[in-house]
């Protein structure tokens, strides 16, 4: 009788394993840049997974630090050469990297100030120098495109004095927010959804410059599942019109 119960209990350990398995939740490490579009879709992510998401957004650079360091995730996405430097190093599951959007740089102000001409390159040349001060995440994707930029435009030595590097487009766009810097120049999906600051446009197609975003599993994974029905759904056409509503596109 008692190895009959001990069977019993086992077995109701084992259904209870289970089931908390299939509910685990698929953990995302994700930039900054694709914050806007998995904020907006994460109901559905979840619908399409079957599982609720836990997601940690960050710089790509930073967030690549974390996992370098051995951070636990099932899901990456990410700078496509972060995820690229990732996979060589072991860091994203083989045949796991796919491409699924990109997005250009912009430029934002205060919400409610005026917003300058930057439809060419030398109104936008004109409004960076007119500009009290510029400022942008020291470790964000764009920024050193931002810098070549500043150098074709021949104007790197007048902005430096007007720069503010910041730690993340967070901070960056709050600094304009709160009125301490003119400009901030990030990609165009993470001044969309930042509050007090406006869109004024994307760059100027000569200086334009896009960041490709890609995902891959954990080479760790224990939702290696789960993992791959988001991705599926990151990558479906259905997804599309909110890359589109925040600033971003198909590769």
């Amino acid at each position: 009788m008692r190895t009959r119960t001990l069977a019993i209990s086992a077995l109701f350990v084992l259904a209870a394993y289970s089931a908390a398995a299939q509910n685990a939740p698929v953990h995302v490490l994700a930039s900054n840049g694709v914050k806007a579009v998995i904020d907006e879709l994460k109901p559905q992510a979840e619908k399409a997974t079957g599982r609720p998401l836990t997601i940690e957004f960050g710089t790509s650079s930073a967030v690549k630090k974390q996992i370098e360091g051995g951070a636990a995730f099932d899901v990456a996405i990410l700078t496509s050469d972060v995820i690229g430097d990732l996979a060589k190093a072991g860091k994203i599951a083989a045949g796991t990297q796919t491409e699924i959007a990109r997005c250009g740089i912009g430029i934002g102000v205060r919400a409610g100030a005026a917003k300058p001409d930057i439809k060419t390159v030398d109104a936008l040349k004109k409004a960076l120098l007119a500009s009290k001060s510029i400022t942008y995440a020291q470790d964000g994707a764009s920024a050193a495109y931002i810098v070549q930029m500043e150098d074709k435009l021949g104007i790197a030595s007048q902005m430096k004095s007007k720069t503010i590097l910041e730690q993340g487009s967070v901070r960056s766009n709050a600094r304009v927010a709160d009125g301490s810097a003119g400009m901030v120049l990030t990609l165009v999906s993470e001044i969309l959804p930042a509050p007090g600051v406006d869109l004024v446009g994307p760059l100027p197609a000569e200086v334009q410059h896009y960041v490709n975003f890609a995902e891959g599993i954990g080479p760790n994974s224990k939702n290696t599942d789960a993992g791959k029905a988001l991705m599926k759904f990151f990558s479906s056409p259905a997804v599309a019109p909110t890359l589109k509503a925040k600033g971003m596109e198909r590769p």
